[in-house]
């Protein structure tokens, strides 16, 4: 039976993999939180490989808050740039397949069309540069990798944007949503669905690939659809914002272009209403 390591086990997208590895009983499963496993630390990492046989990694611990990135650009570039140095190194010591997650903030968005893993890459704020150094440092390492760079996700678990308005919603707040961003809001299982089903396969496709959900949005078109599905819209005071001051400077256009994964992979994206609508229903 292999083994898929799983860090970052208590966040948004690893909490995703758990329910997802519920359909998956070939294979086992190791999930480290943060203080099991410190991927900053080359030390832990060896122990935790030794003492494992680990056919895959997949790594979902990262430096997520865009906010304070600003603030802590050591943190943040500790936790997804050098941290993903130290992972590319142990799997390629061990022979182990790499699965990473990088971010639309890589680009300036500055375009107007899904940007292909091939656009000019300029991130505008200090977490979309951590992040793609992390991707350059992996790249620079080992070559049996999938990184997945990915948007807007949200999900059941954790503090994001879906669980967020919902809240708002039962507390009859009201709610001012920028319209200054157009992106795909993407349900965090629908890409540990795609992952594990990539694992299954036995693809060797290795290389860099976008993954979203299909569609686009702003924040505003979202964050309705989120209150018009639940039937919480007359909860609130809904208004249109065409600027959200915030520390951090994010691309006005980060749609990303999926043509690459299904083409390698063959396997469905939903668009990102009818992933949103199945969550709320299972909710």
């Amino acid at each position: 039976m292999k083994t898929i390591l799983v860090t970052g086990a208590n966040g948004q997208l690893g909490q995703c993999f758990q329910k997802q590895a519920k359909k998956y009983p070939n294979y086992h499963f190791l999930f480290c939180s943060s203080k099991e496993l410190d991927i900053t630390s080359k030390q832990s990492l060896e122990e935790t490989f030794s003492e494992q046989n680990i056919d895959y990694f997949i790594n979902t611990a990262a430096y997520t808050n865009v906010e304070q990135a600003e603030k802590e650009k050591e943190k943040a570039f500790a936790l997804n740039a050098e941290a993903a140095a130290n992972i590319a190194e142990i799997c390629k010591k061990y022979n182990a397949t790499l699965f990473h997650f990088s971010t639309d903030y890589v680009f300036n968005g500055k375009t107007s069309r899904p940007y292909s893993e091939t656009d000019q890459v300029e991130p505008i704020n200090v977490y979309g540069a951590s992040k793609l150094k992390g991707e350059e440092n992996i790249k620079s390492i080992f070559d049996r990798y999938f990184i997945f760079r990915t948007s807007w996700l949200y999900s059941e678990f954790g503090h994001n944007f879906f669980n967020t308005i919902r809240r708002k919603a039962d507390e009859k707040a009201e709610l001012n949503i920028t319209t200054s961003q157009l992106g795909t809001p993407t349900n965090a299982n629908d890409l540990a669905e795609f992952v594990l089903k990539i694992i299954n396969s036995g693809s060797e496709e290795y290389g860099l690939y976008h993954f979203s959900d299909l569609g686009e949005a702003t924040w505003y078109d979202f964050a309705k659809e989120i209150l018009d599905y639940s039937g919480k819209i007359d909860q609130v005071t809904l208004n249109k914002t065409g600027f959200y001051k915030t520390l951090a400077e994010r691309p006005a256009y980060s749609v990303l272009s999926k043509e690459k994964a299904q083409h390698n992979f063959g396997f469905r994206i939903p668009e990102w209403k009818e992933s949103l609508h199945l969550l709320i229903d299972e909710k």
